[in-house]
C-alpha cells in the first residue's frame, strides 16, 4: 500500500497545547546539541558521529519496545522516506558548512519555518492561519539576526544550505503525517535505523578511520541519548496532536537555545542584535499560539495533515 499524506482533523487546543510544549523542550534538547556536536567534530567526522548516535537510538527504543516491534508493511514508505531526509538534510548541511560560515548555515536552515506553511498550502491546500504567516516571517528575521548579527555575506555553500532547509522541511511534515498514522516509538526506532544505515554506508565511502578524543566519545553518547534519542522521539510524539506549522516555529527557538547555551558553558559572546534576535523568535512562538486565544467564531479551519 503507497504511503498517502492526507488531511487530518485538527486536534483540540488542550491537546495542541500539551504538544507544543514537548515541542518547544525539543528545541531545548536539540539546541543542546550543538555543543556537543562540536566537541565531536574535532576528531569524529560526520557520518561516523552520526552513525553511531543514531545506531545508539535505534538499539535504546529497540530494548523499549522488545517483542512490540511489529511495524507493518504500508508505513515502511513513511518510515523510509522520513530516514532517507533525515539524512540527506543533514548531510546537505554539512556539505555546505565545508564553503559557507555557520552563521550563514544557521540562517539558511532556519528557512523551513517559512517553507513548511508554504509547502503545506502548495501541495495540500492547507489554510494557513494569518497569524502563522507573521509568526514564520518573524522567527526568519530573528533567525537572521542571531546567526549573521543581520550581516549576511553569500558563500558558495549557502545552496546546500538552501537545499537543505527544504529537506529539513519536507522531514517535519512527514513525522507529522506519520506521527498521526502507527506507534510513534516504532516509527522513530524505524528512521533512527535509516538514518543509521545510511551514514554507515557514508563512513565507511568516504571518511578515514582515526581513534575519537575521549571527549567526543562522550559528545557521541549525549548526543544519542539526548538529542537523538529523547529529542527525535519526542519530536514525533509532539506532532502527533500539533499543527506542523506550530512544529516548524517552536524549532526555531532551538537556535535561540543554542545562543544561550554558548554563552553560559562555552563563553561565547551574545551582541545586542542576536539578543533582539532571540527576543524575535520569542515572539513569534508566542504569536503562534495567538490564534488559540481568538474566539472560536472568528478563527479559520486549519487543516493540518
Amino acid at each position: 500500500m503507497p504511503l498517502t499524506l492526507k488531511a487530518d482533523i485538527q486536534p483540540p487546543p488542550p491537546e495542541r497545547i500539551k504538544s507544543d510544549a514537548i515541542l518547544l523542550f525539543v528545541s531545548f534538547i536539540w539546541g543542546s546539541g550543538f555543543i556537543a556536536q562540536s566537541i565531536a567534530a574535532q576528531s569524529m567526522g560526520h557520518f561516523t558521529f552520526n552513525g553511531v548516535r543514531f545506531w545508539i537510538g535505534t538499539f535504546f527504543l529497540a530494548v523499549i519496545l522488545g517483542k512490540k516491534i511489529r511495524i507493518e508493511r504500508n508505513n515502511w514508505p513513511g518510515i523510509l522516506l522520513a530516514g532517507l531526509l533525515l539524512f540527506t538534510a543533514s548531510t546537505f548541511q554539512q556539505i555546505g558548512l565545508k564553503t559557507t560560515t555557520a552563521a550563514n548555515a544557521g540562517f539558511l536552515t532556519g528557512l523551513y519555518v517559512v517553507i513548511i506553511p508554504l509547502l503545506l498550502w502548495l501541495f495540500w491546500r492547507e489554510v494557513i492561519h494569518w497569524t502563522t504567516w507573521a509568526a514564520a516571517l518573524l522567527a526568519v528575521f530573528g533567525t537572521l539576526l542571531l546567526s549573521t548579527g543581520g550581516a549576511f555575506e553569500p558563500a558558495p555553500g549557502d545552496w546546500f544550505e538552501l537545499a537543505g532547509a527544504f529537506v529539513w522541511a519536507g522531514h517535519v511534515i512527514v513525522v507529522g503525517k506519520m506521527a498521526r498514522r502507527m506507534d510513534n516509538l516504532q516509527f522513530a526506532m524505524g528512521q533512527f535505523a535509516i538514518t543509521a544505515i545510511l551514514n554507515t554506508i557514508g563512513a565507511i565511502s568516504v571518511e578515514r578511520f582515526s581513534v575519537p578524543q575521549p571527549e567526543a566519545w562522550l559528545a557521541v553518547l549525549y548526543s544519542a541519548v539526548f538529542p537523538v534519542g529523547m529529542g527525535f522521539t519526542l519530536q514525533v510524539i509532539g506532532q502527533r496532536n500539533a499543527p506542523t506549522t506550530d512544529a516548524a516555529i517552536l524549532f526555531s527557538m532551538e537556535a535561540v537555545f543554542a545562543a544561550i547555551l554558548g554563552y553560559f558553558l562555552l563563553g561565547e559572546k551574545l551582541f545586542p542584535l542576536q539578543i533582539l534576535g532571540c527576543i524575535l523568535i520569542f515572539t513569534a512562538m508566542l504569536l503562534a499560539q495567538f490564534r488559540e486565544l481568538l474566539p472560536a467564531a472568528t478563527r479559520q479551519k486549519q487543516m493540518i495533515e
